[in-house]
């Protein structure tokens, strides 16, 4: 894969100094919009234009951090473990505001993220989140970029995918790629985890893949029924699995 990292955490800055209202939200929209042809120009959609004074804090945060030189290097280091991966993309990141106001659903916007980047990528784009909820740091910014190359490069040899299965097998080799420093599941909980994600591998409905992917606490929340699973389990569950096969291959 040819990649080249487009650092947009200064364009993002810049806007929130327009104070809050209908100048910030039309300089938004114009950022984002190529003038000539309306189509996507960068890709800040999951930004929130109208957001509080938290996100411009963060922002600044990120940028104390170096985060885009630190996320641009990384993706240097990923482009030659993905010489013989077909592809030319654009890799950036952008702040996404689940911490406060209603603009942004923590996950059904990481769902789509994860699933539902088509937009993005017929542009080619390769579009990193940071969330407002979550503590800034240089790793941070790290995991999410690489997370995002990887995953780019697993839908480039396997297609978007589909079912429960492919899902889990996509976001684990993006994590375990990434070397995502997420705690090891103890063997209980991954043993018990696997038995009630078992039944529902080529599920496709929405409902039951927040729930194994999420768990039961997000499935609740959003009106969809408890499967008994524990926070982020099939994502968890995803990320052991894919290590132990990485470890299999060296």
């Amino acid at each position: 894969m040819k990649l080249e990292f487009i650092p947009l955490l200064n364009i993002q800055r810049d806007i929130y100094t327009i104070p809050r209202g209908g100048e910030r939200f039309r300089a938004y929209i114009a950022t984002m919009t190529d003038p000539e042809t309306g189509d996507l120009k960068l890709p800040i959609v999951s930004m929130n234009p109208m957001g509080k004074d938290h996100i411009p804090a963060l922002l600044d945060e990120y940028l104390s951090l170096d985060a885009d030189p630190l996320a641009s290097q990384a993706v240097s280091e990923a482009a030659h473990l993905l010489e013989q991966v077909p592809g030319e993309f654009r890799v950036t990141l952008v702040i996404s505001d689940d911490a406060m106001g209603g603009w942004t659903n923590r996950y059904f916007t990481e769902f789509g993220h994860r699933f539902n980047s088509k937009a993005y990528f017929k542009r080619g784009w390769l579009v990193g989140i940071l969330w407002t909820s979550e503590k800034p740091s240089a790793e941070a910014a790290r995991e999410e970029v690489l997370t995002t190359v990887f995953r780019g490069a697993h839908i480039q040899q396997h297609g978007f995918a589909r079912t429960l299965r492919d899902m889990l097998r996509q976001e684990g080799y993006a994590m375990a790629m990434a070397a995502c420093s997420q705690p090891p599941m103890e063997e209980e909980e991954l043993a018990y985890t696997r038995d009630v994600i078992a039944p529902y591998l080529e599920a496709r409905d929405q409902p039951t893949l927040m729930s194994c992917l999420y768990g039961d606490e997000v499935a609740v929340s959003l009106g969809y029924s408890p499967l008994g699973l524990s926070p982020r389990a099939g994502m968890r569950m995803a990320l052991e699995d894919a290590r132990v096969e990485l470890c299999l291959r060296c």
